[in-house]
C-alpha cells in the first residue's frame, strides 16, 4: 500500500465515507416507500420527473429514485437492493466503477443508477459481455423498469435498423460492446441524419468493465465491404503451405536466426506471427517459379504465401474457429461464442478457407473501423462493474478518467479460494480433473469445469463419457442449447464442461433455474 494511502486512506475508503450518508438517506425512506399504495409508487417516476423538470439535479432527487427503485424491486422481483447494493449503485451513478465480488447482485445494482439516470430522458446503455446476458438481463430486469413506467430496448445482431432505432429510443437499452460499437459505425455510413440508430451516448454502465475496456480495449471493429473476387492465389498458397515444414518456437526475436533454423517457416508462438526461412524462401521460388520472393513485383504473391503459412501455423481449427456448414465461423477468444458474418481480414480468412477446403469468398475491403476504447470515451458519464478491477485501477484512470471503488461484501465471504496446482503434463492434469468432478459428482455437488478451448472441452468430455459421468458441454458448438444448459448446471449432481462462453456474468442457481 502506498504512503499517501496509508495517511489518506484509499480512493475507495474515501469515497466510501463520502456516500455513506446518502446510502443511509436511502434506507431511512425504505418504511414509507414500503407503505405507498401499487398507483402510489408507480406514479413516483412522473413525480420524480418533474422535480428534474423543476430545476433539482439527478443528485438531489438520488435518495428518493433509489428508494423508489428498491421498493419496486422488492414488489416485482422479490428482491430488495441491500445497503451495499445501494452504494454499488452510488459508486455508478457517479461515473465509477464499482468491483463487486462474484454473488454480489451486479445486475441488480445496475437498476438503481439506470433508472435514476432513465429520468432524464437522454437514455441510458447498459453493456453486456454477451448476447444471452443482454437478452436475459433485459427481460429480467425489464419487468422492475417496466412496472416504474419505463421503457426497455434490446440490440442483438440480425436486427432491421427501424428495430434498432426503436429499441435506442427505449429510456434503458441493453445490448454487448460489439453491438453497440457496430450501431455507431453504421450509423456514420448513413446518408440521411433520420436513419441512424442511436440517438447520443449520454451514459453508460458496463458489466464486467475490465474485460471490456482493458483487456479488448485496442480490439478494432471493422466494417467491410465487398472487395475483389476471390482469386485461386489462395489455393495455390495453401497447396504450397502444406509442402513446408514448420518450426515452432516461444518467443523469436532475432530475425538473423531465420537461416540457422532447420525448417522452412518459423511460428513465434508468443507473437502469433510466421516467417520463412532461408530454405522456405528457396522452396517458395521455385514452387511458383520467380527469381526473387522479395521483388515488389511479388508482393502480392508473397502475402499469399504469408496468409496461408500463418493460416497453417498459427490458426487453429475448434480453437481459432470452427467449421459449420462450410463456412469459416470465428470464435470470439474473449467469450468462447461465434462470431457470426465476422471476418478476418487481409486475407487470413481466405486463407483458412482454402486450408480448411471449404468455398473461399471474396476479398473484403474496410469501410468503417473503431476500437473500444476510442467509443466508450465519447459517453459524457461512464461507470462501470466487475468483479476484478482493482488490479487495473491504474490503467481505468489513466484512460477513461474513471476511480475504482471496492464495495464490501453483504456478508462476510465463506467461498474458499484455494491455491492453484501445476501438473508437468496436460495428460496428468486431465486425469485429476476427471477424478476430482467424479469425487465431487458422487456426493451430488454440482460441478462447472473451465476449458480455454472447445477443443479442450471435447477433449474433457470424451474422459468424463469413458467414466460413465452424465454431463453436458457448453461451448460455441452448443451455443443453442446454452440458456437451458446454464439454467440446470447448478441442480443436484450436475456435470458441465465448458469453453468461457460459461464466463463473466453467468449466473448458475443452486438447484437449478425452475424458470
Amino acid at each position: 500500500m502506498a504512503l499517501t494511502d496509508l495517511l489518506f486512506g484509499t480512493p475507495s475508503k474515501k469515497a466510501l465515507k463520502k456516500f455513506s450518508p446518502t446510502v443511509d438517506k436511502v434506507v431511512a425512506l425504505e418504511g414509507k416507500y414500503a407503505a405507498m399504495s401499487e398507483n402510489e409508487l408507480r406514479g413516483m417516476t412522473d413525480i420524480l420527473k418533474q422535480r428534474l423538470s423543476n430545476g433539482e439535479t439527478l443528485d438531489d432527487i438520488l435518495p428518493d429514485a433509489f428508494a423508489t427503485c428498491r421498493e419496486a424491486s422488492w414488489r416485482v422481483l422479490s428482491m430488495r437492493p441491500f445497503p451495499v447494493q445501494v452504494m454499488g449503485g452510488i459508486v455508478l451513478h457517479n461515473g465509477m466503477i464499482a468491483e463487486m465480488k462474484t454473488g454480489e447482485g451486479k445486475t441488480l445494482v445496475a437498476t438503481l443508477p439506470a433508472y435514476l439516470n432513465a429520468l432524464t430522458g437522454n437514455g441510458v446503455h447498459i453493456v453486456t459481455v454477451n448476447d444471452y446476458l443482454a437478452r436475459f438481463q433485459s427481460e429480467w430486469m425489464g419487468k422492475l423498469y417496466g412496472y416504474l413506467g419505463l421503457s426497455v430496448g434490446l440490440v442483438v445482431p440480425g436486427m432491421k435498423s427501424p428495430e434498432k432505432k426503436l429499441a435506442y429510443e427505449a429510456d434503458i437499452t441493453y445490448g454487448t460492446n460489439n453491438e453497440f460499437g457496430f450501431d455507431y459505425l453504421r450509423d456514420n455510413m448513413v446518408t440521411n441524419k433520420a436513419n441512424k440508430a442511436q440517438r447520443g451516448h449520454a451514459f453508460a454502465i458496463v458489466d464486467e468493465v475490465d474485460s471490456i475496456l482493458i483487456d479488448e480495449a485496442r480490439t478494432p471493429l471493422i466494417i467491410s465491404g465487398a472487395g475483389d473476387k476471390s482469386t485461386d492465389h489462395y489455393k495455390k498458397a495453401d497447396s504450397f503451405a502444406r509442402t513446408l515444414k514448420m518450426k515452432k518456437v516461444v518467443e523469436h526475436d532475432d530475425k538473423t536466426e531465420l537461416e540457422e533454423i532447420e525448417g522452412d517457416y518459423i511460428v513465434d508462438e508468443k507473437e502469433k506471427t510466421c516467417s520463412l526461412t532461408k530454405t522456405g524462401i528457396e522452396k517458395a521460388q521455385r514452387y511458383f517459379g520467380v527469381d526473387n520472393l522479395a521483388d515488389p513485383d511479388n508482393l502480392a504473391l508473397s502475402h499469399h504465401i504469408n496468409q496461408a503459412i500463418k493460416a497453417h501455423g498459427i490458426m487453429t481449427r475448434d480453437i481459432d474457429y470452427v467449421v459449420r456448414d462450410g463456412e469459416v465461423v470465428i470464435v470470439d477468444e474473449f467469450t468462447g461464442r461465434l462470431m457470426i458474418g465476422r471476418r478476418y481480414n487481409e486475407g487470413l480468412h481466405q486463407a483458412i478457407e482454402a486450408k480448411e477446403g471449404v468455398h473461399v469468398a471474396r476479398e473484403s475491403k474496410t469501410l468503417a473501423t473503431i476500437t473500444f476504447q476510442n467509443y466508450f470515451r465519447m459517453y459524457k458519464k461512464l461507470s462501470g462493474m466487475t468483479g476484478t478491477a482493482l488490479t487495473e485501477a491504474d490503467e481505468f484512470n489513466e484512460i477513461y478518467g474513471l476511480d475504482v471503488v471496492e464495495i464490501p461484501t453483504n456478508k462476510p465471504m465463506i467461498r474458499k479460494d484455494h491455491d492453484d496446482v501445476i501438473y508437468t503434463t496436460e495428460e496428468g492434469k486431465f486425469r485429476a480433473v476427471i477424478e476430482q468432478v467424479i469425487e465431487c459428482h458422487e456426493k451430488g455437488q454440482p460441478v462447472l469445469v473451465g476449458t480455454i478451448s472447445i477443443e479442450k472441452s471435447e477433449k474433457l468430455s470424451k474422459m468424463l463419457s469413458r467414466k460413465g459421468v452424465k454431463h453436458e458441454v457448453l461451448n460455441a458448438k452448443q451455443h443453442e442449447k446454452e440458456a437451458s444448459i446454464v439454467a440446470q448446471a447448478g441442480k443436484f449432481g450436475a456435470v458441465t464442461i465448458a469453453t468461457n462462453l460459461a464466463g463473466r456474468g453467468t449466473d448458475m442457481l443452486l438447484g437449478g433455474n425452475i424458470e
